[in-house]
C-alpha cells in the first residue's frame, strides 16, 4: 500500500502542456491579431458601461446595477481565459503548473456559474419591470438586489469549490497534454489516470442546477414578458419590446446552448476540437455581445455616454 502511494506521488504530474487554439503556424499570427482585439474591445466596452453607471445618478437603478455587475464579471471572465488563449498563439504549446492550472479552472467555474446566475436575475428584473410594474420600486428595492447579486457571486464560488476539489484530488500520472488553449473540466477529465465517475457525478449535477435551474428562470421570464408584450394596445410599443427582449434572448441562447452542451453530460468529451470551438462562443463571443446588447443599444446610456464625451 505505501509502495503504491510512493509511485503515485513519483507520477503525478506536476505541470501540463497547453496545446492553444490552433496548432497551424501559418493561420496562428492572424488569429493573434483577432483575438488580441477582441479582448481589447470587450475590455473597453465593460469599463465604459461601468463608469457611466457609477458616474451618472440618473443611470442608479436596478437595471444598471446588474448591467454594471456584469461587465465587471465580464471584464474578469475574459481576463482568466483569453491571456492563455493569446499566449498559445503566440507561442504555440506552452507549460503551465498544476497549481496554475487548477486555479485557473477555479476562476472560471466561480465566473462562469456566476454569470448564469446573474442572466436570470437581469431576466427577473425585465419581468418585474414590464408585468408588475406597479410592485417594481418595493420587488427590486435595493436590498432585494445586493441580495440577488450577491447570491450570484456566493453561488458561483459554492458550484466552484465542489468541481476543482474534486478535480484537483484526481490522479493525474501522464500524459499531460491538453488540447485546450486554457484548463477546462473535459480535457482534465480525459487525463485522469483514476476513476472519475464521482468527479463526473458532481459535475453533472452543480452543472444541472447552476445552469439549468438559471436557465429555467430566464425563460420562464422572458415567456411572461412575451406574453404581456403581445397583450399590448401599441403596435409600435410590441416591436419594441419585442425587439430588446429577441436581442437579450439570442445573447442568453447562445451562451447557455454552448455551456449546457459542454457541462451538462456525464461523461468525457472526446473531440476536443469541437469543444475548443464551443468553448469560443462563450469565452469569447458572449463577453463582447453582452454590453453591446444590454446597454450600448440603450437610449439612457447613450444620453449619458453624449453627456460624458459632451457631444451634442
Amino acid at each position: 500500500m505505501e509502495r503504491s502511494l510512493e509511485l503515485a506521488n513519483m507520477t503525478r504530474v506536476k505541470e501540463f502542456i497547453l496545446l492553444g487554439l490552433s496548432t497551424r503556424t501559418d493561420i496562428r499570427d492572424a488569429l493573434f491579431a483577432v483575438f488580441l482585439t477582441l479582448y481589447l474591445l470587450t475590455l473597453l466596452e465593460n469599463t465604459v458601461i461601468v463608469y457611466l453607471i457609477c458616474s451618472h445618478s440618473e443611470l442608479r437603478k436596478p437595471m444598471y446595477f446588474f448591467l454594471g455587475n456584469l461587465s465587471c464579471l465580464e471584464m474578469c471572465y475574459v481576463s482568466v481565459t483569453m491571456p492563455s488563449l493569446l499566449t498559445g498563439l503566440w507561442t504555440g504549446p506552452y507549460h503551465i503548473s498544476f497549481t496554475a492550472c487548477m486555479t485557473q479552472l477555479f476562476f472560471f467555474i466561480v465566473l462562469m456559474g456566476t454569470e448564469c446566475t446573474l442572466l436570470a436575475s437581469m431576466a427577473y428584473d425585465r419581468y418585474v419591470a414590464i408585468c408588475r410594474p406597479l410592485h417594481y420600486p418595493l420587488l427590486m428595492r435595493p436590498q432585494v438586489c445586493l441580495g440577488l447579486a450577491l447570491s450570484s457571486w456566493l453561488g458561483g464560488l459554492l458550484v466552484s469549490v465542489a468541481k476543482t476539489t474534486c478535480i484537483a484530488s484526481l490522479s493525474y500520472c501522464g500524459p499531460n497534454v491538453l488540447n485546450h488553449f486554457f484548463c477546462d473540466v473535459s480535457p482534465l477529465l480525459n487525463l485522469s489516470c483514476t476513476h472519475v465517475a464521482l468527479t463526473e457525478l458532481v459535475d453533472f449535477i452543480s452543472a444541472i442546477v447552476i445552469f439549468c435551474g438559471t436557465l429555467l428562470v430566464a425563460l420562464a421570464s422572458y415567456s411572461a414578458i412575451g406574453v404581456a408584450v403581445f397583450r399590448m394596445p401599441s403596435a409600435a410599443v410590441r416591436r419594441k419590446a419585442f425587439s430588446t427582449c429577441a436581442s437579450h434572448l439570442v445573447v442568453v441562447g447562445i451562451f447557455y446552448s454552448a455551456a449546457l452542451f459542454i457541462y451538462c453530460r456525464p461523461s468525457r468529451i472526446k473531440s476536443m476540437d469541437f469543444n475548443k470551438v464551443l468553448s469560443v462562443i462563450y469565452t469569447v463571443v458572449t463577453p463582447i455581445c453582452n454590453p453591446i446588447i444590454y446597454c450600448l443599444r440603450n437610449k439612457e446610456v447613450h444620453a449619458m455616454l453624449k453627456k460624458t464625451l459632451r457631444l451634442p
